[in-house]
């Protein structure tokens, strides 16, 4: 009978942990551990959403409201890389991830478009060593792109690609970032968990993933869970209002971020918030009011 009182009293014990989403987590990472108050929010701006014509207007925008990185385009990203350097030289505004560019897709079926990928994803993570950036954002494909089935033996054919792309990122000290998205944009991969999955049995120091809050609006039962279940292999986050893929704020009360920034502050996340969005209002206005909300919300997470 004792014994029987001890097994439902530690059965019981298991539920109450798995109601508060903690069984399976470091206990550093439970709520009752609280959020790291001393980790840093490194906002990052797109350069193209940035107000400014000249990349040196731009800097001085970012400076002015104290953000961190700017994220820029692959696209000719290798011919820049001088202008960039002299842009940034001086300033504490630093590259952090460089978004797409590439040509191609990695999970295409002709063997031809998926060379162009492996071949363009490499030019770009030569320049994004150079410039000291986080790594390149890669999305294995889109709905629109022609694929292999999504098979184990297509996720085995990704697993391999990004081995040998994830040890050429860390020889030139970077990284492929995975970025999932929604259902709508790309199928194959669409939650955090997921990407971090891949990174994983990839095992490699040069390939990790992301979250992005606009995707993960659709895709994800919580924020906070999904950049936990990511771990050590999260180097990077996009954030977007949550209805319209505005400037944060644009949507009003639906732009709460702070379950997910716990998250973050758990996990003692280094990485940026990068904006990847548009707006609807003065540029130079909606970009300020953003970073303000952000960071009273990182307050409070």
């Amino acid at each position: 009978m004792n014994n029987r009182r001890d097994f439902i009293k530690k059965i019981t014990a298991a539920g109450a942990l798995v109601s508060t989403g903690c069984l399976a987590l470091p206990a550093t990472s439970c709520s009752a551990a609280g959020s790291k108050t001393d980790v840093a929010l490194n906002i990052s701006l797109q350069d193209g959403l940035t107000p400014g014509k000249s990349l040196g207007e731009k800097l001085d925008y970012m400076e002015k409201l104290g953000v961190a990185g700017m994220e820029l385009g692959g696209g000719g990203l290798a011919k820049r890389v001088k202008e960039i350097k002299d842009a940034l030289s001086g300033r504490k505004v630093k590259v952090s991830a460089i978004c797409a560019g590439f040509g191609g897709w990695i999970l295409a079926d002709d063997p031809a478009v998926k060379q162009k990928c492996i071949d363009s994803v490499k030019e770009i993570l030569v320049a994004a060593g150079e410039l000291g950036s986080t790594g390149m954002v890669l999305v294995p494909a889109f709905n629109s792109q022609h694929s292999y089935p999504h098979t184990q033996e297509t996720r085995d054919r990704l697993v391999a690609d990004l081995k040998e792309l994830g040890e050429f990122a860390h020889k030139n000290k970077t990284t492929v970032i995975l970025e999932p998205l929604n259902r709508g944009e790309a199928f194959y991969l669409r939650q955090v968990a997921d990407a971090a999955s891949i990174c994983r049995d990839v095992d490699s120091p040069g390939v990790t993933c992301m979250g992005d809050f606009w995707h993960m609006t659709w895709e994800e039962t919580s924020d906070r869970g999904a950049f936990i279940s990511a771990g050590k292999y999260l180097t990077h986050v996009h954030i977007a209002s949550r209805k319209r893929r505005l400037m944060p704020g644009e949507d009003g009360d639906a732009d709460n971020y702070i379950d997910g920034f716990k998250g973050l502050k758990e996990l003692g996340y280094k990485g940026y918030v990068s904006f990847e969005c548009g707006t609807k209002g003065n540029r130079e206005e909606t970009v300020a009011a953003a970073v303000t909300l952000l960071r009273e919300q990182w307050k409070q997470a």
